[in-house]
């Protein structure tokens, strides 16, 4: 009697078709948790071991609007939405990517942290308050790369729908990413209107979504356990 075949090693499915409420809820909170950890840790810093950045003539172009503090916070909801509304593959692609910004911000603000000069906000409107909240709360020493950026940007591609082939559907996947695009591209330029951020700072922003997000797509391709049959869908 000849001996069993050994098995072969079980290879990794496919991402389900449909995640739930809670599993996406999860992944959120796994993903933008991470970013709040080495965040809050990293503003710990002493802001006098801070390289100062001086503002470069775009910057110097655009004009301090406080009332940009709104769009400046709609961040708040393109981040979920990049997780609620995004296909399951690219919920976790938008986890992984992150936690991977994360890891890279860290290391940039622990070794380079970067602060500059904010204006004063003396007004008493709704937006010249809602401003000085955010300032009181916020940290001064991790300008560059700029997370805002980072995560608006790939919230943005977890967002983005693929055109099919003619027809109503193609219509509204046009529609949808525009509308996306020109939301995330509006709060990127309210962090130069309002003066949190310089242009350096959105373009290591950027730079640091293209690494995380290209680095989590080569792990949900390619290694193990992450691997899958499609990273993105």
């Amino acid at each position: 009697m000849s001996p069993p075949l050994p098995a072969k090693p079980s290879q990794p499915g496919p991402l389900p078709a449909s995640l739930t409420l809670w599993h996406r809820f999860g992944l959120m909170l796994l993903g933008w948790g991470v970013v709040g950890v080495v965040y809050t840790i990293s503003g710990l810093q002493d802001p006098a071991r801070a390289i100062h950045l001086a503002p470069g003539a775009i910057d110097r172009a655009i004009r301090f609007d406080p009332d940009a503090i709104w769009v400046y916070m709609s961040f708040f909801l393109i981040v979920p939405l990049g997780y609620l509304a995004s296909a399951p593959a690219r919920a976790f692609w938008l986890c992984r990517s992150m936690i991977l910004s994360a890891i890279g911000a860290g290391i940039a603000y622990a070794l380079f942290p970067t602060t500059m000069s904010f204006p004063p906000v003396t007004g008493q409107s709704l937006s010249e308050t809602a401003l000085r909240l955010l300032m009181a709360n916020d940290t001064t020493v991790n300008c560059a790369p700029s997370l805002h950026v980072t995560l608006t940007a790939l919230a943005v591609a977890a967002l983005w729908r693929k055109d099919v082939s003619g027809g109503v559907s193609s219509a509204k996947a046009w529609l949808w990413n525009r509308a996306i695009l020109i939301w995330g591209g509006l709060i990127l330029f309210s962090i130069l209107q309002l003066y949190r951020h310089q242009f350096i700072d959105l373009v290591t922003g950027l730079a640091l979504a293209g690494l995380a997000g290209g680095l989590a797509w080569v792990f949900a391709r390619y290694l193990p356990p992450f691997a899958r049959r499609k990273a993105l869908s």
